[in-house]
């Protein structure tokens, strides 16, 4: 592979290729992946990235990852990527955080970058370890620890030491919730549901066929294709898949779960709802120019993106349905001409009411001011190979996981126009449209 790129030259169209990806097996929080750390599995996913695209690293000029749980140690997993001894120490790099979307942000900021000319070749991804939350001390034993280090004489400390009670002691973990609020996440899908009359037998059906469909894509080789194997050491043997697919499920057994966030009224249960999970994953972006100079057929290139933010105290988790219409708008395309949608799959309730505004004329004349609604979802299209129910959510690595699949799907149909759409914490969400020539 040759790595001399030639001067650039002004495009003012310059148009943003998705060139190849990879990721590593998402793994259930606590299971197989539990040993390595967000950096770990970052590394893992760009230096197979790097061999599998024939890559000189001398080439790429930014990286940029998503991490929504960083590490107190270390916050800036983009740049322990761009240390890797496959590239120069002057990649520069950044980690970003649009909560779910963090990955779909990175491979946004690569985009305008590549747009703007300031780079031509951007490595964009996402990691997450949820099996390694950092845990934090209670506010008042933080206190006491700092008042300590800062006291010198023997009689004050040993005072400080004897004022500490238990309930300092106890440990204090991220919370997955609505700061603004304290609404978690999954209370909000619960809140969804009820208010747009998802029954619990919708939720179990549309989790099953995540399943379903997640397993006919291991089955046949095409998720499988995505993934880097992973060694782990112990028992844990070589990981080469995902671990969360059940693909002897059924709704009979989903229905004997409890709901987990109104166990009396609740439908939304830990089948339904996609689980913490390890992973990451990482896209190789370019210039059109540069992927010709470099000998590269793209995958597809990048058409448009939206962002959008509600109201965290409404429905928390119906961004997409506001980001989807931009990102349509700004691609100059309808919903009709959308030939695969990939949505990420947070929680059933969370999916399917984001289906029932885009359907609904009523919604997109009230919360659009549109005078139809934005489109009628084809299900032969919609997630063709499961989603984050089935697969899993590393939060900081699914948008990447989505961008790969939708562009390598749409190679293999040959499709012309594909959409992924995030829901993300704050009540925002992320739309993006892929275009293959």
């Amino acid at each position: 592979m040759v790595a001399f790129l030639p001067k650039v030259v002004e495009m003012p169209n310059c148009r943003v290729a998705v060139v190849a990806g990879c990721r590593t097996p998402f793994c259930k929080a606590g299971t197989a992946l539990a040993g390595l750390s967000a950096v770990d599995l970052a590394r893992t996913a760009v230096v197979e990235l790097v061999h599998r695209a024939n890559l000189d690293g001398d080439v790429v000029d930014e990286v940029y990852f998503g991490q929504v749980v960083p590490s107190p140690v270390v916050p800036n997993v983009a740049r322990e990527v761009s240390l890797l001894p496959q590239f120069p120490r002057s990649v520069a790099a950044a980690t970003v955080n649009r909560a779910c979307a963090s990955a779909n942000q990175a491979i946004a900021f690569g985009h305008d970058q590549i747009r703007l000319r300031h780079a031509r070749v951007v490595i964009a991804g996402g990691a997450e370890s949820l099996s390694n939350l950092p845990i934090l001390h209670s506010s008042r034993f933080a206190d006491t620890l700092t008042r300590l280090s800062r006291t010198k004489g023997l009689l004050g400390r040993l005072k400080l030491v004897a004022s500490i009670r238990p309930r300092d002691l106890v440990p204090v973990s991220p919370a997955i919730a609505e700061p603004s609020t304290g609404e978690t996440m999954g209370q909000s899908a619960e809140k969804m549901a009820k208010l747009n009359d998802i029954s619990r037998e919708e939720q179990d059906q549309f989790a099953l066929r995540s399943h379903r469909l997640a397993d006919a894509g291991t089955q046949d080789g095409r998720l499988l294709a995505e993934i880097v194997p992973i060694l782990v050491g112990g028992r844990g043997g070589l990981i080469v898949q995902d671990n969360g697919i059940r693909r002897d499920t059924d709704v009979e057994q989903m229905s004997k779960l409890e709901p987990v966030f109104d166990r009396r009224h609740g439908s939304v249960t830990a089948a339904n709802s996609s689980p913490l999970t390890d992973g990451a994953s990482a896209v190789l972006l370019m210039s059109e120019d540069a992927a010709q100079a470099l000998g590269y057929v793209p995958l597809a290139f990048i058409k448009s993106y939206a962002v959008a933010a509600l109201d965290p105290g409404d429905q928390l988790l119906q961004g997409p349905a506001y980001a989807i219409p931009r990102a349509l708008d700004r691609a100059g395309i309808g919903w009709s001409e959308l030939g695969l949608v990939e949505m990420h799959e947070a929680f059933a309730s969370q999916v399917l009411s984001n289906i029932e505004a885009i359907e609904s004329r009523r919604w997109s004349q009230e919360r659009l001011g549109r005078s139809q609604p934005v489109g009628e979802v084809n299900w032969e299209t919609l997630n063709v190979m499961g989603g984050s129910i089935a697969i899993g959510h590393p939060f900081g690595a699914t948008g990447g996981r989505i961008t790969l699949t939708l562009a390598n799907e749409m190679k293999r149909r040959d499709i012309q126009f594909g959409l992924i759409s995030v829901c993300a914490q704050g009540g925002m969400g992320f739309a993006m449209v892929l275009e293959r020539s």
